[in-house]
């Protein structure tokens, strides 16, 4: 299966784990090598020094809510494109395709203007020490430059996995990193002399430090947004567009996209609104506890990776087979996405308790910041494999379009559990950042066991068909 090659998941000469695993795997894949590129970045600007990791750390909460918006998005176009496939209807599924590049551009620049505009506020607002405001707006305002792009990425990713291509996303994001980890080396440091190997050579640097690592990171997403979206073009892509096709708004369609992609923008900024009010707490503890807090959040997110391939596979699956009337099989794919990824991630969790002082210690010479987010990854670790289970259990949701449940899920982990005890914890005990993460694992717990209600209660094997009008 070479680039744009995609899998027919409703192939009954292939087992279904073979067909999970050949969906998932380059998902994983992909996941692993951005988070590996993403700890050189965090390394890299770890490496000036505490107030340069907590100046980006500060930038991330809305680098979160932006993308929570774009997820949103994306699945509104990518899930009814499955569903259609799924159905036999490749017209339909085109004429998705064709709105998705009509809502990047206009959403895209829509979300670029926003946050140009608050980009200087945002750091104040949050109660950011002087020392790491400028930084920290800078990092914003040129991140938020390329939105269009991020956007492209995120819509066009999407569709092409929910259609079975879960290969071309890997290489064109693999492509993406490499280019962003040699631009962060020339435009962070400053021009120095370097050895090789034995060998030592002068070179050259610009020497822009935080800035210079969010201009690499916009070059490289501006690459990956521009050939993903040509992605959608290529005749091999099975629902490909042209550019001689008529882009003409469709109302049914960005209706659609509303109903079936506002309750995951909800659920994601909800999470993400929940994320910038726990960053603010933590802000309050000092700027040791945000470069702590920060790295461990980055040293933790490797564990997301198995449970992201195995729910991306599984909203696929699940939207291919109830497109085509097929629940028993969308029932069985899901059992084998849910078993495989709680596997994953408990083994990740041990990764985590046992180790996660060293990982930290990849990403910053300070030892007192190393020590706190190996704590605070300990608690962590615990809450794993129900992460696992809600991560996947509202993929199935979304490939069954039951994606209000994974907004009412979100919010009660976030706003019943996570932000309501870490504040009652900040104000009665003097645990500090420990607090944040006790109410964090309480969070993953709840949201887990919810999903696993839902999951078992079955209603969502009765959304067959496409789901959308014909």
């Amino acid at each position: 299966m070479g680039l744009g090659r995609t899998v027919d998941v409703l192939d009954e000469s292939m087992h279904p784990t073979r067909i999970i695993w050949r969906l998932a795997w380059p998902t994983v894949l992909e996941q692993f090598l951005i988070m590996i590129v993403q700890y050189v970045d965090t390394a890299m600007v770890g490496s000036l020094g505490k107030n340069a990791t907590a100046a980006i750390a500060l930038s991330s909460s809305f680098t979160w809510l932006m993308g929570g918006i774009f997820s949103g998005i994306s699945l509104g176009f990518g899930v009814p494109v499955g569903r259609y496939i799924g159905a036999g209807k490749p017209d339909q599924a085109k004429a998705v395709v064709q709105q998705s590049v009509l809502a990047i551009l206009i959403f895209g620049a829509l979300a670029t203007l926003i946050m140009q505009f608050l980009s200087p506020h945002l750091p104040v607002w949050l109660g950011a020490e002087e020392a790491i405001r400028a930084d920290a707006s800078a990092y914003i305002s040129i991140i938020s430059a390329v939105y269009l792009f991020s956007l492209s990425i995120n819509v066009c990713s999407n569709i092409l996995r929910c259609a079975g291509d879960t290969r071309t996303p890997l290489v064109f994001n693999i492509a993406t990193n490499v280019i962003n980890v040699v631009l962060n080396t020339l435009l962070i440091f400053p021009t120095r002399t370097v050895e090789v190997l034995g060998l030592r050579f002068t070179m050259w640097g610009a020497g822009w430090g935080v800035s210079g690592a969010a201009v690499a990171t916009a070059i490289a997403t501006a690459f990956s947004g521009v050939m993903l979206l040509t992605a959608l073009f290529r005749p091999t892509f099975p629902v490909s567009i042209r550019l001689k096709d008529k882009f003409r708004f469709d109302k049914a369609i960005f209706k659609d996209m509303v109903r079936l992609g506002s309750p995951v923008t909800f659920e994601r900024v909800t999470i993400s609104l929940g994320q910038v009010a726990l960053t603010a707490m933590v802000t309050a503890l000092g700027t040791s506890e945000l470069a702590a807090h920060s790295l461990a959040t980055t040293a933790e997110s490797i564990t997301y990776m198995p449970a992201f391939g195995f729910s991306a596979a599984a909203t696929t699956l699940v939207a291919q087979s109830l497109g085509a009337e097929r629940p028993a099989l969308a029932k069985r794919f899901s059992r084998y996405c849910t078993l495989g990824a709680v596997a994953f991630m408990t083994a990740m969790g041990a990764v985590l308790f046992f180790g996660g002082e060293f990982l930290v210690s990849l990403f910053t010479p300070d030892l007192e910041v190393a020590a706190l987010g190996g704590a605070v990854l300990r608690i962590e670790a615990l809450a794993q494999p129900f992460f696992a289970l809600s991560m996947v259990i509202c993929g199935i949701m979304r490939g069954a379009r039951q994606t209000k449940i994974t907004f009412v899920i979100a919010a009660v982990g976030m706003w019943v559990v996570r932000i309501p005890l870490a504040f009652l914890l900040l104000r009665t005990t003097d645990l500090g950042l420990t607090c944040a993460w006790i109410a964090m694992a309480s969070d993953l717990f709840t949201r887990g066991m919810i999903a696993l209600f839902y999951y078992r209660k079955g209603t969502w094997l009765k959304s067959t068909g496409t789901g959308v009008a014909a």
